[in-house]
């Protein structure tokens, strides 16, 4: 199997899971919530914050979507590598607030990681077409 296809399955499963839980933080915030980690869930007007969460990471994931779909490779690479820092900035939430140190690692930096490693792998493959099907430069005569 070519290293394309099996990042085209890995992007392909990232952003299935991604539309999937940022989904369900738009659609049942409520019952989501616990498993970001934070000791405390927002309560009162608090709540519409899960809400955004769960639209940013719909965002995030269609935008990996769109550049898988449209075969734009280089673009999702990059893209992979910077919205890794979303997951990251979830981790770092869920520290700094004395959330669950194992859901913090087990979950938010898995993912961000996840994503790191797909987005390099993406990215030494359209190294790897740019170098096979480069054409010599003409030599002067």
């Amino acid at each position: 199997m070519s290293l394309k296809k099996i990042n085209t399955a890995l992007v392909a499963a990232l952003v299935l899971f991604v539309l999937w839980f940022g989904t369900e933080y738009i659609l049942s915030p409520e019952t989501t919530a616990p498993g970001f980690g934070l000791p405390n869930r927002p309560s009162g007007d608090g709540g519409g914050f899960l809400i955004v969460k769960g639209i940013r990471d719909v965002v995030l994931a269609l935008v990996l979507g769109t550049l898988l779909v449209t075969g734009h490779r280089r673009a999702l690479g990059w893209v992979l590598l910077v919205e890794a820092l979303a997951a990251y900035g979830d981790m770092a939430t869920v520290l700094t607030h004395h959330g669950s140190v194992a859901t913090a690692f087990g979950v938010h930096c898995l993912t961000a990681t996840f994503m790191v490693g797909c987005g390099l792998l993406v990215m030494h493959e359209t190294r790897t077409a740019a170098t096979g099907t480069a054409t010599p430069a003409r030599q002067p005569a």
